[in-house]
């Protein structure tokens, strides 16, 4: 088992275990290798940001879902603040674990 990230931080959660896929939902989120998410970064807060943050997290998780680590991973999208996009992402792993993952990504 591996030690539990924490999402908001990125630090190590101390005497947390991951035991199913949430770092490797939060890894895929964060590299610039395998998430076009930080593309954003660069673009202007406008509506359609949503529908792009949505279709690179899903690319993004895809290989997740490939590897069968994970029955089934919903990303739903929505106008966090002013200058942020929250990303809701539901996912089911292989062993039947429900997963929830909250995960803010930074517009221009």
């Amino acid at each position: 088992m591996d030690a539990l990230l924490n999402p908001a931080t990125g630090d190590y959660l101390l005497n947390q275990s991951a035991q199913g896929i949430e770092n490797e939902v939060y890894v895929r989120l964060v590299t610039p290798l395998g998430s076009r998410l930080h593309e954003l970064r660069r673009m202007k807060d406008l509506p359609r940001m949503a529908v792009l943050a949505k279709q690179y997290a899903e690319q993004a998780l895809q290989p997740i879902l490939d590897t069968r680590r994970a029955r089934r991973i919903n990303v739903a999208t929505s106008l966090a603040r002013r200058g942020w996009l929250r990303l809701d992402i539901a996912a089911v792993d292989a062993s039947g674990r429900n997963l929830s993952l909250i995960h803010e990504v930074r517009l221009a």
